[in-house]
Parts: structure tokens; sequence; C-alpha cells
């Protein structure tokens, strides 16, 4: 193992530690409301990226890239939609963890690797195996057995995976850094996030937010969203995608120990077997995955 890859996973690895315990961070701002903490989310995340471009020294290439873009209809519509859906994913997160629903957020983040494929098999065209067939049907069962168990349908979870799936696809559209990236969602969506806190009655933007309580907790959303994201970025490039599947089940796993042990949220028989019938999904997906590169390798060896 060379020291790209060992740092690779290293980088890959802080980026869902940190996202897994990122239920911790929004707790505190419990008494805070959501969109509220969205909108400081968003306007720090997109202050503290511009800084970033600063300090790097990727001024005018960033502004290069804001002229290509707004020059390229098809992406300036595809970042657009992106900024939009991954702040929608962001407030469901922001509402289910203060409101008690951590279980189903790590839910929602085991599901959406599957989520994810099938979203691209309807729209990229791409084909399934019988074994990641498979694996659907074992999570969709997961998911109508909690639904029948407590007679409630389990949104969040659908809503985080479904949103999060549905931003990478539109993120395929876009050729861009990570980085610049970040930057431009975040300036896309500040004028909105500006609106709603100037227009809400005792914002804390509008009593010196520096000043009270949860101040320097909302300022501090922005990092605790920027660092995670180029973390993951830089770790990604220097390792398979493969492994970076291994570890983005990380953070669902912490969350739901989070969950169980530290918030005390029911889980229940219904909640053993919904899991374990998803995890047993995921195993199945996952082997699937590592199993196609190495028929291609077979075939290329004896070709060669």
């Amino acid at each position: 193992m060379n020291q790209e890859y060992k740092t690779g996973i290293l980088y890959a690895a802080a980026a869902y530690l940190l996202w897994g315990f990122l239920p911790i961070y929004w707790k505190f701002l419990k008494d805070t409301p959501p969109g509220e903490i969205l909108a400081h989310r968003i306007l720090w995340s997109f202050i503290f990226m511009i800084i970033i471009v600063v300090a790097v020294r990727k001024w005018q290439p960033f502004i290069e890239e804001c002229k290509r873009i707004l020059k390229n209809r098809k992406q300036l519509i595809g970042i657009t939609l992106a900024s939009i859906v991954i702040s929608l994913n962001w407030l469901t997160f922001i509402w289910a963890v203060n409101h008690d629903h951590v279980i189903q957020s790590s839910l929602g983040y085991y599901i959406n690797p599957l989520v994810s494929i099938l979203l691209g098999m309807i729209v990229l065209k791409e084909t399934l195996t019988k074994q990641q067939l498979f694996s659907f049907i074992l999570a969709a069962v997961g998911v109508v057995n909690l639904t029948i168990s407590y007679g409630v349908f389990p949104w969040i979870s659908l809503a985080l995976a479904f949103t999060f799936a549905i931003y990478g696809l539109l993120k395929k559209t876009v050729s861009i850094s990570p980085m610049f990236g970040l930057t431009i969602e975040t300036m896309i969506v500040t004028p909105i996030a500006l609106i709603y806190l100037f227009v809400i009655p005792d914002s804390s933007i509008k009593t010196e937010v520096m000043f009270t309580a949860s101040g320097p907790l909302l300022v501090g959303a922005g990092v605790a969203t920027a660092i995670p994201l180029l973390l993951f970025a830089t770790g990604a490039k220097q390792i398979p995608l493969s492994m970076v599947g291994f570890l983005q089940y990380i953070a669902p796993t912490i969350m739901l120990i989070l969950g169980v042990f530290v918030y005390g949220e029911t889980f229940s028989a219904a909640h053993l077997l919904s899991f374990g019938l998803i995890w047993m999904a995921l195993i199945i997906y996952m082997t699937s995955a590592n199993q196609k590169p190495r028929r291609r390798r077979g075939k290329s060896q004896k070709t060669s």
C-alpha cells in the first residue's frame, strides 16, 4: 500500500467520521428553527469557501469557471438544481436530527447507494445484475417492514436518500472541481438564505449573530459543512471507487450508534429486521460491484 493510497483512505475516512458525528453539532442548535440553521449553513459555507478560494490563490480561475458555467445553459441548470436539492437534503437532515429521528437519518444514508444505482438505471439507462436487482428487493422489503410495523412511512429516510442521490446525478452533468462546485452551489442559494434571515422575525442575523448564545455555532456551520467535503474530495482522488463505497458506511453507522446509545431513540425488533435486510442488500451490492472488475481483468489477461 503506497503513501498516496494511505493518505487517501485517511482523508476520506476523516470526512465520513465528521459526517457521522454531525448530528451532535445540530443537536447543540436544537432551539434554533431548522430553516434558520439551514440559512446560516448556506451563508457561512459560502463565505468560508470564498476565503479558501482566495487563500489558495484560485480567485481568477474561480471567476473564469463562473463565466464558463454562465455560458453553458445545461451546466448552469444542472448546478442550480444541484444547489436546491442539496439544500433540501440539508434541511431534512437538520430537521430530522433535531426532532429525534437520527436512526431514520442513518437508514436514509444506508439506502442512498442503492437509490443512486436505481436512478442510474432509470435516467442513465445503466443495466443491473441479478445480484443488484435482488439487493433492491431486499432493501424495499426492509422499508415496507418499517412502514407496516409502525404504520408510518419512513419519509425522512427516503427523502435523504433520494435528494442526495439526485444531487449526485445532477453533479454528473457539471464538470467542475469540488472546491469551485461547493462555492458556486452555496453562492446560488445565498441570496435566498439572506432574504429568509432578514424577513423572519427575531432572526439571529438581525440580533448580532456573534453575540447570541448560538451565534458562533451558526457561523461554524459553514466550516462544519465545508471541511468534510474538502477532505472527501481530496481523499476520493487517491483511492479506488470500491474503497470509497466501503468507507461511506462509516457515517450512517456512527449515526445509528448515536441515535440508539446517546440519544435513546427506539430501536425495536422491527428496526433490527429492516436494518438487517438493508445491510444484507448492501453486502450483496458491494460483492457484485467488486466482482465485475475481476471478470474484466480475467478476460483481458486471456486476450493478451
